[in-house]
């Protein structure tokens, strides 16, 4: 390939990229290698035989999962093996080494941060769309400190203050992406019942309320309540977050979080069916300007200022 590829092109942006996205840049360097070594007409199992890895060291590393990216010399010898041009081999090595930057969420202890959502937290600072679903609660990035405190202390009754409080500023600063100049296009649809579960207390759901109404009108925010008087909407029994990556050849991840474990899916059949339950709900939901309406009613109604 030439020095003009539009595969390189397109990944020199991110060589000057202030905040460092290392969730992102590891996939990018792992879906780069695997079209590097479909050019050079071998398959995967091939090409791991030829330089002496195992079969799931080389799919861990065109996957860009694991906390840490591949080493140097390992991603060296794979462009060696393909014959990647210099320059191709040069941006893409220049990418690996920003890959190695730490995150602002790979800082926190991990007790607060397992593998699996220290995942969460860097491919959601890399997409460039989040929709998600939400049965319980209200969706984590759109979350008061008040009524995020008051998840946390539900769910972790036995956890010290301390620890509470450290879970309070981990879920505030992951709500900061919404605030960054590209910041990405979020897209939450929530039941009904979430607005009238009342965590904390009731100025608590008051000011949260007020917070998803300011956040709604914000023109890359969309919010949509699906009503409780739509009996038979298709919603799933648990909550989904979908993440697109937008124009950048990654595929699209569905994450299921379950008691301290989740799933990721990056399967197209898989994810194209949580794509579909998703604009069906959409659908079946209020459309965003009636749900404005209902979270001022529901606010006024239920959570009155004092």
């Amino acid at each position: 390939m030439s020095a003009e590829s539009p595969r390189t092109s397109r990944l020199e942006s991110y060589l000057d990229g202030t905040e460092p996205a290392p969730t992102l840049l590891k996939m990018l360097v792992g879906v780069q290698l695997a079209g590097f070594r479909e050019d050079a007409g071998l398959s995967q199992d091939q090409a791991a035989r030829e330089v002496g890895f195992s079969g799931a060291k080389l799919s861990r590393i065109e996957s860009g999962k694991g906390r840490r990216p591949p080493t140097e010399q390992d991603v060296r010898a794979l462009l060696d093996l393909y014959g990647t041009g210099e320059h191709e081999a040069s941006v893409l090595l220049r990418l690996l080494q920003r890959a190695g930057e730490p995150g602002w969420w790979q800082r926190y202890d991990k007790r607060l941060m397992p593998e699996w959502f220290e995942r969460l937290v860097g491919l959601q600072e890399a997409a460039a769309t989040i929709r998600t679903f939400e049965i319980q609660y209200v969706p984590g990035l759109l979350q008061t400190p008040a009524y995020a405190r008051a998840v946390v202390e539900r769910g972790l009754p036995n956890a010290t203050s301390g620890e509470v409080q450290r879970r309070v500023d981990l879920r505030t600063r992951r709500a900061q992406l919404l605030h960054r100049p590209d910041a990405p296009r979020l897209w939450a649809v929530v039941d009904e019942s979430v607005l009238l579960r009342v965590l904390g207390s009731k100025q608590v759901m008051r000011e949260q309320l007020a917070h998803l109404i300011e956040m709604a009108q914000r023109p890359h925010i969309t919010v949509q309540v699906v009503p409780l008087d739509v009996t038979n909407a298709s919603a799933p029994a648990i909550p989904i977050t979908y993440l697109r990556f937008g124009g950048l050849d990654l595929p699209d991840v569905v994450y299921l979080e379950h008691i301290g474990s989740a799933n990721f899916l990056e399967d197209r059949d898989e994810t194209e069916q949580y794509r579909l339950a998703l604009d069906r709900l959409a659908d079946e939901a209020l459309q965003p300007r009636a749900t404005l309406n209902l979270l001022r009613e529901t606010m006024e109604s239920r959570y009155p200022a004092p």
